[in-house]
Parts: structure tokens; sequence; C-alpha cells
């Protein structure tokens, strides 16, 4: 009798570490699984922002060769404000500078080179 249970014991020990091993390969695929989901999301997240930013680059490019380049007439106020509102809304400080220095112009070649300069820059930080 005591035979048999030792028999019974060492079977029973057998299937709990076969279990416990199951278990374990598990979490570790699991833990893996989840690590590899967690850095897709954060390449996914990081693409949503760089589409959003684009977005918000071409919405100013649009804006300003609609109200300043297409135009023989000044600039109104609301536009200016529309064209100020979408450059501080990329919020890209090199960006900001460049319209600064373009709407600091003081005579025609420094507004040219403005335009230039600022166009460069936003061509620079559209991401394909």
């Amino acid at each position: 009798m005591f035979q048999y249970n030792l028999q019974n014991t060492s079977k029973k020990n057998i299937i709990v570490a076969g279990v416990i091993a199951v278990l374990l390969l598990g979490n570790i695929i699991f833990g893996v699984n989840y690590f590899l989901q967690e850095k897709e999301t954060a390449d996914l997240q990081k693409q949503i922002e760089t589409q959003k930013t684009n977005e918000k680059v071409v919405r100013f490019l649009d804006i300003f060769i609609q109200k300043v380049l297409k135009t023989d007439k000044e600039v109104s106020f609301e536009d200016r404000l529309k064209l100020e509102n979408a450059i501080r809304d990329i919020n890209d400080p090199e960006l900001l500078a460049k319209w600064e220095a373009f709407t600091n112009g003081t005579n025609e070649a420094q507004i040219q080179q403005g335009v230039k300069d600022l166009l460069e820059a936003i061509v620079k930080k559209i991401v394909y």
C-alpha cells in the first residue's frame, strides 16, 4: 500500500509540475505579446501625432496660399488672425520663428525672403 501511494504521489507531482510549466509558459508568451502590443501602440500613436501635425501644416499652407500668395490686395485682419492661429496650432518653434521673421519684414526684399524661408521650413515639416 505504501508503494502504491508513492507512485500515485509521484504521478501527481509530475502532473502538477506539468500544469505549472504550462502556466509559466503561458504567462511568458502573454507577457512578450503584451510588450509587443505596447510597442506597436506607441508606434501607432507616434504615427497619429505625425499625421495630425501634417494636417495642421497643410491647413496653414492652404490658407497661406489662398490669402497671401493668390491675392493682389492687402491681407485682411481676419485672414491674418486665421494665419496666426493656424501657425501657432502647429506648435513648432522653428515655424513660428520663420512666421515672425516674415511678418516683421520691413521692406519688400525681407518679406520675400521671409516667404521663401517660411515655405521651405513648412515643406521640411511635412513627414510622409
